[in-house]
């Protein structure tokens, strides 16, 4: 008796053992990891002053889960410049620059051409900001919160290339003045090439 409680707990734990290491393979399968590096354009939208677009760029890791041959949830770790050139009726004419660490989590659906779709929201988090004629106070908040959407294509071998829109929804602004509306948001277009290992 005591010999079959051995010999069954024995298979119990070499079962478990297996489903557990093949579990931790079949998930280190569907992990994914890349870089990714390209321009940005940017502006402010609904400023109450005059903007254009500013050319800017971004690099990071990319950091993915496959759910199956389709869908993927993709995270990325990007320093991001953006900003706008300020035309001159609130601040100097300058290209006024903001430095984001900008962190998308994206739902990815790829079709079996390589050819993808992704869409999520998006935290970016300030680092630093270029801007002459603000002296001890930010432009800037620290916090940016958006959504983004873009398509792409990503080959077999892993080199792709994205072309994606980020809409910011939170108030840009953080300085003190009332001359002018600070509640002006963040967008970006942005065309990357990455390489997925």
């Amino acid at each position: 008796m005591i010999m079959k409680k051995l010999v069954f707990a024995s298979l119990m734990l070499a079962s478990v053992n297996g489903f557990a290491q093949g579990t931790m393979k079949d998930i280190m399968k569907r992990i994914q990891v890349g870089v990714t590096a390209g321009g940005n354009y940017s502006d402010f939208m609904n400023a109450d002053f005059d903007t254009e677009g500013l050319p800017g760029f971004h690099a990071g890791l990319i950091l993915g889960f496959k759910i199956n041959d389709k869908l993927s949830i993709q995270e990325e770790f990007l320093f991001s410049q953006q900003g706008a050139k300020l035309k001159g009726d609130f601040l100097e004419k300058q290209d006024l620059k903001l430095y984001y660490m900008s962190i998308p989590i994206l739902l990815k659906y790829r079709t079996k051409s390589g050819v993808y779709f992704e869409a999520g929201p998006q935290a970016s988090f300030k680092v630093k900001e270029d801007v002459v004629g603000i002296t001890g106070e930010d432009f800037a908040e620290k916090l940016d919160f958006g959504v983004a959407g873009g398509l792409g294509f990503q080959s077999k071998s892993g080199f792709g290339i994205g072309a994606r829109y980020v809409y910011g929804f939170s108030p840009v602004g953080a300085f003190k003045t009332s001359a002018v509306k600070k509640d002006f948001t963040n967008t970006v277009a942005q065309v990357s090439i990455f390489y997925i290992f």
